[in-house]
């Protein structure tokens, strides 16, 4: 926090699920689909707004996102953009399962920790194409410049799939060092299933994989003092004295304490030791970003003034 500006009320007025959410922080524009249906977000997002925008490539702009449901976040099935100027999208998980499958090594037991998709929907298991196995072994060996045998290696080393994620981020950055990359933490979703100490010790983890990623970035010459981080939850958890909810466990209410959350930013030209108290939306993220890297975007979101 010292490091950076800290924005104390970041208010979230969409639907609180997951995947929908994350789409509205991406588009610019509260999001009112199915949040448990893999469907594009039907607003342009960030991702399109860049590279049409800039005319940058399509290895450029990176998704990794833990929850296989996140699939279809890269690009909107707007007519005026598309797949063809959205991000690229990996799913650590999916990548996983398939360098299992390709071994034909049973390593459930093992690695089912890092397997676990969802915790409001435990059965849910997406089952994967020849297709999409086919895909993700390519991704593993031509985007990423992994082995199978490697990345299995590696992923039996690791405690959970944000860790996970963020190896797979440290890869994108070293083989291609794209210009804008989201990354989801999806680790702290294990409230759902109640268990509070797993809750704080899933924070405590993701917050050190923040720092991480930090450190990351100031380590590599491609991004070192040239890069800006902005690190922020999709909104809140319900209320221990709201007896319309279960406290921690989910965010069902709507209430303040559920859509309220807030948003630490980072980098070479944000004031340090700043703290803003004003209340802003999760969706003014895009309209900042465009600002800052020079191309226009839409959305409903505002500019916020304070990192100018």
């Amino acid at each position: 926090m010292p490091q950076g500006t800290f924005f104390s009320q970041v208010v979230n007025a969409g639907i609180l699920g997951h995947y929908v959410a994350t789409a509205s922080v991406v588009t610019g524009k509260y999001e009112r689909f199915n949040n448990f249906i893999a469907q594009p977000p039907p607003n342009p997002t960030l991702f399109e707004y860049y590279r049409k925008g800039l005319k940058r490539p399509a290895n450029d702009a990176w998704v990794i996102a833990p929850s296989n449901g996140f699939q279809r976040i890269g690009s909107s099935s707007h007519s005026s953009f598309g797949p063809g100027f959205g991000a690229g999208v990996i799913l650590p998980k999916r990548l996983l399962q398939s360098a299992l499958r390709s071994k034909g090594l049973v390593d459930g037991d093992q690695l089912s920790h890092l397997l676990q998709d969802s915790y409001e929907m435990p059965l849910y298991q997406p089952q994967q194409s020849s297709m999409d196995h086919e895909m993700h072994l390519d991704t593993l060996e031509s985007t990423l410049k992994l082995s199978v045998q490697d990345f299995v290696q590696k992923a039996r080393s690791l405690d959970s799939a944000d860790e996970l994620s963020i190896y797979v981020t440290r890869q994108l950055m070293k083989h291609l060092a794209p210009s804008l990359m989201m990354l989801t933490l999806h680790d702290m979703d294990v409230a759902h299933a109640g268990a509070y100490s797993l809750y704080v010790d899933a924070i405590q983890r993701a917050d050190r994989l923040c720092a991480d990623l930090w450190e990351m970035v100031q380590g590599d010459p491609e991004y070192k003092d040239r890069t800006t981080l902005y690190i922020m939850p999709d909104f809140g958890r319900d209320s221990d004295d709201d007896p319309t909810g279960n406290g921690f466990q989910h965010h069902r209410t709507g209430s303040a304490m559920a859509r309220t959350t807030w948003m630490l930013i980072l980098g070479p030209h944000i004031r340090q030791n700043t703290t803003v108290t004003r209340p802003v939306e999760s969706i003014d993220l895009v309209p900042t970003i465009g600002y800052s890297l020079g191309f226009a975007t839409g959305g409903d979101g505002r500019l916020l003034q304070e990192i100018l």
